[in-house]
């Protein structure tokens, strides 16, 4: 008899919920600011039967644009025993890869993650290293483009980054583009973690800048809200690497749509949890690429945007 109630006491033990470490370069959400792209990979999670609390626990750590948390933010997921973890930035994706050799890491990653030595090749990723690369970079001249049809009397054009200890190669990007239309472009930096942007948007004003295009860099991203403001103030008509500052209020953006890279980062959450190992999961290259017109903005700062390029938008923002 003992036997027998023993049984039933076994079969119904708790199953191990699992645990996901989610590391951003960006802030926590807010009512004005959402973390679109958290909001995307939660919907990849749910698509797939899980349930934040229930089958599934996410921890959430936000940089703020502070590369020099990542070792801090690192070692406390690691402590919590995550059993994968999901990393955005090149940098916080070079310090995973430091901080651990066993833990799955998934990466959404802006940059060639061969180039920058993140994996062996993207067939091969080889270590604990997979993800999704949104090609930002590889996208940059098509972008200089569709800003020029845009804005066809523009001649010179600011790239506005962040500054930063090592080389960035927002700028050079843009270069090649640049000289095939005839552009002169401008480098504005910005230095953080509380950068002073109505200065920098003078400084573009001393340079007769006639149109802007953000870099995709965290501290950018967590002040999209304020510049893309500062742009319709100044009518300077602001072309993005990403949809959340066509959201926010930017003219334009051209990019790999995130909603998709952030959904297939939790299909190898998946995979991973169901017992992949990330070394034999290709790294994927987008296939969906958004071109948002945000009319709305288009209207303020006194751009017509010509029907040609209009009809081309994937997405017009009213």
């Amino acid at each position: 008899m003992l036997l027998a109630l023993c049984l039933p006491a076994e079969a119904q033990q708790p199953t191990k919920i699992p645990r996901i470490g989610y590391l951003t370069g960006s802030s926590p959400p807010t009512n004005t600011t959402p973390d679109l792209n958290a909001d995307a990979f939660q919907q990849g999670l749910r698509d797939l039967g899980y349930v934040e609390g229930r089958n599934i626990v996410v921890e959430y750590r936000y940089l703020e644009g502070k590369d020099d948390r990542n070792p801090s933010f690192l070692a406390e997921l690691l402590q919590l025993k995550v059993d994968v973890l999901v990393v955005i930035s090149l940098s916080s994706i070079q310090a995973a890869k430091l901080a651990t050799k066993t833990t799955p890491i998934v990466m959404v990653t802006n940059f060639d993650p061969v180039a920058t030595g993140l994996v062996d090749s993207l067939a091969n990723p080889g270590g604990n290293l997979t993800g999704v690369t949104r090609f930002t970079r590889e996208l940059s001249g098509k972008r200089l483009e569709l800003l020029k049809e845009m804005v066809p009397k523009v001649s010179r054009v600011g790239v506005l980054e962040a500054a930063s200890a090592r080389p960035n190669p927002y700028f050079k990007d843009y270069e090649p583009a640049a000289r095939a239309l005839k552009i002169q472009l401008e480098s504005l930096e910005l230095r953080g973690p509380n950068p002073e942007l109505e200065g920098a948007f003078r400084e573009m004003a001393k340079k007769r800048v006639g149109a802007l295009i953000t870099a995709r860099n965290p501290l950018l991203i967590i002040n999209r809200k304020q510049i893309a403001d500062l742009a319709r103030k100044n009518r300077l008509p602001l072309m993005s690497e990403g949809s959340d500052f066509a959201e926010s209020g930017a003219l334009a953006s051209y990019a790999s749509d995130d909603v998709a890279n952030f959904k297939r980062a939790a299909v190898y959450v998946d995979k991973i949890l169901k017992g992949a190992k990330a070394a034999d999961l290709p790294v994927e290259q987008p296939t969906k690429f958004e071109f948002i017109v945000n009319l709305k903005t288009a209207k303020e700062i006194g751009v017509t945007i010509p029907p040609n390029v209009l009809v081309r938008a994937d997405r017009v923002i009213r």
